[in-house]
């Protein structure tokens, strides 16, 4: 009796080896003129510093987080992210099915926190997909409360060894009440990348939004990436 639970001690032992060598921990840091999230400036157009990990292992499955800063307009702040769900192929065709937590922990940024879940599709340089707020503490009937729904289409293209380039056009359709007025808005981006190895990407943005403040400038965002 004794074996047998040293077997099944070492087995589970070496099961959870096995899983370990299967997963893969990375970083990311980031360094970026102007934080856009579809669409919309984060900072004020302001600069922006982040960074995030991310656990992924082979059968599909992945965890991570990823920091901010901030600015609405009601002083310096902090997002952070957390996520996880399932990501795989089949043949040309992938998908992910994920959950993602939006933190707002800096004082004046109360009643911003929301829950996401996100569904998305990929066919060769094709992807399409769409996140929708489960729940939120924003006041009931505002944006972020929980019904909104955004919904995106993009393409990506390598056109050198080192070059790409990427479009997205987008669209938020928020679940409020008239008393928050018409605050849905579409968006467009185009993202051209150069790769410089061990010295991390170089993107080059260009985005037009109409926002709910009524501001549709075409910004231009240059942004610096490197994952290890």
């Amino acid at each position: 009796m004794m074996k047998k639970k040293l077997a099944i001690a070492c087995g589970a032992i070496l099961l959870g080896a096995t899983s370990l060598a299967q997963a893969e921990l990375t970083a990311n840091i980031g360094v970026t003129s102007n934080y856009l999230w579809r669409g919309a400036s984060q900072t004020g157009d302001d600069a922006a510093i982040s960074g995030g990990i991310d656990w992924g292992h082979e059968s599909g499955f992945y965890l991570g987080t990823w920091a901010s800063n901030i600015d609405w307009g009601n002083g310096s702040g902090t997002e952070v992210d957390f996520y996880g769900g399932f990501a795989s192929e089949i043949g040309d065709l992938g998908y992910d099915i994920g959950l993602i937590y939006y933190y707002y922990p800096t004082s004046g940024y109360e009643d911003s926190n929301f829950l996401e879940l996100s569904l998305s599709g990929s066919w060769k340089f094709l992807e399409a997909g769409l996140a929708y707020t489960l729940d939120g503490d924003a006041d009931s009937d505002a944006a972020f409360s929980d019904g909104d729904i955004y919904y995106y289409l993009s393409a990506g293209f390598e056109v050198a060894e080192t070059w790409s380039i990427g479009a997205t056009v987008g669209h938020y359709d928020f679940d409020t009440s008239k008393a928050f007025g018409d605050v849905d808005y579409t968006h467009g981006q185009i993202d051209v990348t150069k790769s410089a190895g061990d010295w991390g990407d170089f993107t080059m943005t260009v985005s037009k939004a109409q926002e709910e403040s009524g501001s549709d400038d075409t910004k231009f965002v240059v942004s610096w990436a490197k994952s290890f």
